[in-house]
């Protein structure tokens, strides 16, 4: 058909994902910076004096430089191949603490 209602590639097959399927060199970059920031805040709090059950917690998880890449790009997902999917396909991944993943995977 022509005119307003042709066929458009956004009009057969709706919303046109424009994510990349890896990581760029600077969002890699920005993961671990991030990692770093959070690790620099547990240490203040921890120095200051201060204890709590979820500081507890992030104390016992591992620090940016102690985790493998695997673990600093990727999360745990059951439903794709290999059983792991890349940590910016994952909603609000900078929001998120994802640093541990199930024994064994």
């Amino acid at each position: 058909m022509l005119g307003t209602f042709r066929a458009t590639l956004v009009a057969c097959g709706g919303l046109l994902w424009k994510n990349p399927s890896k990581m760029s060199r600077t969002r890699k970059a920005n993961v671990r910076k991030r990692l770093r920031a959070v690790d620099a805040v547990i240490e203040a709090v921890d120095k200051s004096g201060v204890s709590c059950k979820a500081l507890d917690y992030a104390r016992s998880l591992p620090k940016e430089s102690e985790m493998l890449p695997r673990d600093k790009y990727t999360v745990f997902s059951r439903k794709h191949k290999g059983y792991r999917k890349s940590l910016h396909k994952v909603p609000k991944f900078t929001k998120v603490t994802i640093r541990r993943t199930p024994p064994g995977f």
